[in-house]
């Protein structure tokens, strides 16, 4: 059995190095361990090895190569080279990189008690002819290897390895392995899907602070819509803006501002950046519709009352509105993900205003990702601006949820890998089973739970009901942001968020109303990996052909 290389296929500078490698692969004794071009560096200097030779029963062989013609002459040790004879001086060479290389294992832990064992040195010239005759005193001729005997390399290289051991113990199979433990370094680390996502990351946030200058244009504006699909930065942009207008500065006053949106989530999120401001940046009011109105005194219905939430809710608060008085009224109001709000919730907004009719108004919508029986705009005219680059997901997350998009927009948020489709089923039941493996799989290829989400389309996530009742509604969604284990969630809620990692699971029997705005929300929530599953008919029905192609379903899964 020949010697084993560590690593198995190395890279040369010189083809005489490659040469000596092969040899001493092919005829080494087995159970030997070959380490080619080793560099250490230590508080005296770099050293480099190019060959370490781990023989059991014979020692530790460091070897310096020389290919070309070497010599040696009175004044010591010449090689050639294109520019003409240079001296060198391969035994110092070998010597020196074999007390550093001796060292570093030696104070390696994992070496621990077992003592000094033999390490020895040597030249090879496999180029080079030196006879029987020559000899040097630094250097005895058995442990200089020519061309002539490098075919007995196989040979010479163990004695070379024992006739310099200097007393020293010989190593055993178990000591030259862990020899080469040592050398090939501690604590290797592997590629790392989160710091990619990190830099993705960062690189979003650049270009959504570089896209804020859309800000400047509006800055004289008082009732303003910015529109703009997933990944477009639009609820950094509503945080930017609401920030401004608190502050006041460059000859404008300070306003009293209210920051709103729908979900619980994305009002916890607000929340959470709007914390970390200086206290004179920070709007007057942030959080939902429901809390805005809790604020003011009003009891809340339960969840499933429409008529409470469509038609009494926005009365009572109107109502509320007109007698509030001037202190706690809002110079102007901040709305994110636009789209969600019914057009009986605006009038109380507006009622809000110090100023009802010049008081400013700022909205920031997607269209595309209503997924509420609510249709509703502000009675006012607004001036539209389009925000047109997506800046979060990546370019094949993106590609693969473009037909779904309101408005053709230029994918700028770097390269990923490929999205991946499941197909699973029949059944909601069997397409839950196969998304919790989906999870698996990215929490065995690194990436960190706090970077994963599994969003659903119909019933919610077993896991998910169960976080709501034990952490209740508010904490749950801080969790979400707390970002510490995989996230379960439905795709109603998740507008406005966004993970790394997101599998879609489709879990609905069948295509229901919106299904399509429901698929482009789920697909758009990830950044960086994105898995849908589901059964291949229904991800047609709901995205249509185009995007079940660019799924990599074929028309016949597609039917």
């Amino acid at each position: 059995m020949p010697a084993r290389s560590i690593p198995e296929s190395p890279t040369f500078v010189t083809a005489s190095e490659e040469r000596v490698w092969r040899r001493a692969c092919e005829s080494l004794p087995g159970g030997s361990l070959v380490l080619p071009n080793l560099r250490l560096t230590d508080e005296q200097k770099d050293h480099e090895a190019d060959l370490v030779a781990l023989i059991p029963d014979a020692g530790v062989l460091v070897l310096e190569v020389k290919g070309g013609s070497l010599w040696h002459d009175d004044e010591g040790w010449w090689i050639s080279r294109a520019r003409g004879p240079e001296r060198c001086w391969p035994v110092d060479q070998a010597r020196d990189a074999k007390h550093a290389l001796r060292r570093y294992v030696e104070q390696d832990p994992r070496w621990g008690s077992r003592g000094r064992v033999a390490w020895s040195h040597g030249v090879v010239a496999p180029a080079s002819r030196f006879g029987h005759e020559f000899a040097v005193p630094e250097l005895p001729r058995w442990a200089l290897h020519d061309l002539e005997e490098l075919a007995l390399l196989g040979e010479r290289l163990p004695q070379n390895a024992w006739g310099l051991a200097h007393g020293c113990r010989i190593p055993t199979l178990d000591d030259v392995e862990l020899v080469a433990e040592i050398l090939a370094g501690r604590a290797h680390t592997a590629f790392d899907p989160n710091a990619d996502a990190e830099a993705r990351a960062d690189e979003a946030d650049r270009l959504t602070q570089e896209q804020a200058a859309v800000l400047q244009v509006t800055r004289l504006l008082r009732r303003v819509e910015i529109r703009g699909g997933a990944g477009s930065g639009k609820t950094v942009l509503a945080l930017q803006k609401a920030k401004d207008l608190s502050r006041g500065g460059g000859g404008r006053p300070a306003e009293r501002v209210a920051l709103l949106c729908y979900s619980v989530g994305l009002a916890e999120y607000l929340k959470r950046v709007v914390a970390g401001w200086p206290r004179r940046h920070r709007p007057a009011f942030v959080g939902t519709y429901e809390e805005l109105g809790r604020l003011w005194g009003l009891e809340m219905a339960r969840d499933d009352d429409s008529d409470f939430w469509e038609s009494r809710l926005p009365a009572l608060m109107a109502e509320q509105a007109a007698h509030l008085p001037d202190g706690r009224r809002f110079d102007a109001v901040v709305v994110d993900e636009a789209q969600d709000f019914a057009e009986s919730w605006w009038a109380p907004l507006l009622g809000a205003l110090r100023d009802e009719r010049d008081g400013g108004l700022f909205v920031f919508a997607d269209e595309n990702q209503r997924l509420f029986a609510r249709f509703g705009r502000p009675p006012v005219q607004l001036v539209p601006l389009v925000l047109d680059h997506n800046l979060r997901n990546t370019r094949q997350i993106h590609d693969a949820f473009g037909p779904l998009a309101p408005s053709r927009m230029q994918a700028r948020g770097g390269e990923g890998p490929a999205v991946r489709f499941v197909a699973a089923g029949p059944g909601p039941d069997a397409v839950l089973e196969a998304a919790d493996d989906a999870v698996e799989q990215l929490l065995e290829e690194g990436w960190e739970p706090g970077r994963v989400a599994l969003l659903t389309t119909g019933h919610r996530h077993p896991e998910q009901t169960a976080q709501v009742e034990r952490h209740g509604k508010v904490g749950y969604w801080r969790s979400f942001w707390e970002g510490e284990d995989v996230f379960y969630g439905h795709v109603l809620g998740s507008k406005g968020l966004e993970r790394a990692c997101v599998v879609l699971c489709l879990n609905e029997p069948e295509p229901r109303d919106r299904a399509r705005e429901r698929l482009y929300v789920g697909m758009s929530r990830a950044t960086d990996v994105l898995v849908v599953v589901g059964e291949p008919a229904i991800v047609a029905a709901a995205g249509g052909p185009e995007v079940a192609r660019r799924l990599g379903l074929s028309a016949e899964e597609s039917r």
